[in-house]
């Protein structure tokens, strides 16, 4: 019998291409089968299954796909730093870095290109804050919008540097949202926000939560959930 399944460990990881990744287990009501994804930094391993399967079977499942993780794994993109002539994702568009020594320190952004000054040591942490900043203030922005559309009051909003998700509203109280979707389209941004303010009224995946997210919700949620499905591992390219 593999090991596994006889006694899973209290914190369950799996060995790829030797790297030791935390399993990562979430039991949804809606679910029919097990679901294994890679996270978006490659830094853990997440599966959905239903109520009624076994810890111990999702380990056990994680361990048998270990060559498709390795190859998921393969295909995460190499980090780089922001340089000066290089680019730098900002709400879906490639901006070209212009820095110039004795320009002002706070990035400015013209057309496609972002002005910014000072010293070239701690550029990239300028640049980090001023996303940071960015994301802030469109998350808020779009926060009020949803809030809004759901008859609710607006809620205090914060980010999150967490490396495995784009969103979270723990307490019902309070949104948090992944500061490198500001390098996402707006869409794909005001997704996450829309799908955290319904989680303010259902904090569950039902039916019900669905049909709100749909309601305030200005795009189609299935684009955005592709968009991110498809290039959300670029978004931690940069930066480390």
């Amino acid at each position: 019998m593999i090991d596994w399944l006889r006694r899973p460990p209290l914190e369950p990881e799996v060995e790829v291409s030797g790297h030791t990744l935390p399993i990562v287990l979430r039991r949804m009501r809606r679910a029919r089968r097990l679901t294994l994804r890679l996270a978006p930094d490659g830094g853990a391993v997440h599966i959905t299954l239903p109520e009624w399967a076994e810890s111990r079977e999702a380990i056990a499942f994680a361990h048998a796909r270990k060559a498709w993780l390795e190859e998921q794994l393969g295909r995460l993109p190499a980090r780089t730093a922001p340089v000066p002539g290089g680019e730098l994702r900002y709400r879906g568009t490639a901006l070209r870095l212009a820095w110039e020594p004795r320009a002002p320190r706070r990035p400015v952004v013209e057309g496609e290109i972002l002005r910014v000054g000072g010293p070239q040591d701690g550029l990239q942490a300028r640049l980090r804050r001023w996303l940071e900043a960015e994301a802030l203030r469109l998350a808020a922005a779009d926060m009020r919008d949803y809030c809004a559309a759901a008859g609710l009051a607006p809620v205090p909003i914060s980010l999150t540097r967490a490396q495995h998700r784009w969103g979270s509203c723990s307490d019902k109280s309070r949104i948090r949202i992944n500061w490198r979707l500001v390098q996402a389209p707006d869409f794909v941004r005001r997704s996450v926000v829309a799908h955290e303010v319904a989680h303010l009224v259902h904090f569950d995946h039902s039916p019900a939560f669905h049909r709100l997210l749909q309601r305030i919700y200005e795009a189609d949620i299935k684009l955005a959930d592709a968009w991110l499905k498809e290039h959300g591992r670029a978004l931690y390219a940069s930066f480390g």
